[in-house]
């Protein structure tokens, strides 16, 4: 086995055919071929599916590549702490958040210290955060709740509560507040599945004997909000995440303690990363100063450091 081999076939993975991989390798696409077909000729083992135009991974293959996304990752941390100054220039951080406006400050004193550093964000539900970290398609997740074991990094940032919403005229609204009990008589509009609000919202009410039914399933809190402003029904956000709308109204839910952690989330093995240490170290940062500007005469001096959630 030879590293251009295995190079060549975590290449044609990555890129979903010969010819993308040959561009991004700046080789040509016999050169490739011929290495990945040396592989599998050398281990007796078929790598790709070759269906007309389409390329697609075996059992096998998919097995190996699972394994050279680590290692290439692991080539990719080296590469970054031997030029650690020149990478804090010219990298690129992929973020992937369920809720991206927890970010905001955060990425613009990250921004102001590392200004060549390009960001790709995405969004997407926790369950979408957790399986790109897993895919390597993301370096750093944002998220209501840490997942269990200890595969993760996490920083917590801050705890706000569940609350309902509804249209400005909606006679809950105007009434103020409400229980989970009510909500079950009313009609709801729910994230999909996979989304940790609506997770912890279903885990409260069945634990007080309620049960919750969505007339409306919407994929994204915007879809919700929209749905909602038009009379839709009620919909569920977290307190932290309920931007002013004069077409919605914020209501407290009586009865039911339902705090979610946003927070930063990585994978343990990716803690190492330059970019990816710089930016927790300046979210720990930003943290502290709005908890300063908040509470200044309660504050106490503490050891900052990376939480990891067992």
């Amino acid at each position: 086995m030879r590293y251009v081999q295995l190079r060549a076939f975590h290449h044609v993975a990555v890129c979903g055919g010969f010819s993308r991989a040959a561009e991004a390798l700046h080789l040509t696409q016999p050169a490739i071929s011929d290495q990945v077909r040396k592989l599998e000729e050398e281990y007796d083992v078929l790598l790709f599916n070759r269906l007309k135009k389409q390329v697609t991974l075996t059992q096998a293959g998919q097995n190996l590549f699972e394994v050279t996304k680590r290692m290439f990752d692991v080539e990719q941390q080296a590469l970054g702490l031997l030029s650690e100054s020149r990478s804090m220039r010219l990298g690129t951080l992929r973020i992937v958040a369920d809720a991206p406006h927890h970010l905001l400050r955060i990425l613009a004193r990250y921004r102001s210290k590392y200004p060549g550093v390009r960001i790709l964000l995405h969004s997407g539900n926790s369950e979408t955060v957790v399986e790109s970290l897993y895919a390597y398609e993301a370096d750093i997740g944002v998220l209501g709740d840490f997942p269990s074991g200890r595969d993760f990094l996490t920083v917590k940032l801050h705890s706000t509560p569940i609350i309902a919403f509804a249209a400005a005229d909606h006679p809950i609204a105007k009434k103020g507040r409400t229980t989970l009990k009510e909500l079950a008589s009313q009609p709801l509009v729910m994230r999909e599945r996979g989304s940790m609000t609506r997770q912890r919202l279903e885990e409260t009410a069945r634990a007080q004997g309620v049960e919750l039914k969505p007339i409306i399933e919407a994929e994204g809190r915007e879809a919700v909000r929209e749905i909602v402003a038009s009379g839709g029904g009620i919909g569920f956000v977290c307190a932290a995440e309920f931007s002013p709308d004069n077409r919605v109204v914020a209501i407290p839910i009586d009865g039911a303690s339902m705090l979610m952690d946003e927070g930063l989330i990585c994978l343990r093995e990716r803690g190492g990363n330059q970019l990816v240490r710089a930016f927790f170290e300046t979210a720990l940062e930003s943290r502290d100063s709005e908890e300063t500007a908040v509470k200044p005469a309660s504050r106490k001096p503490h050891a900052r450091s990376r939480s990891a959630r067992a």
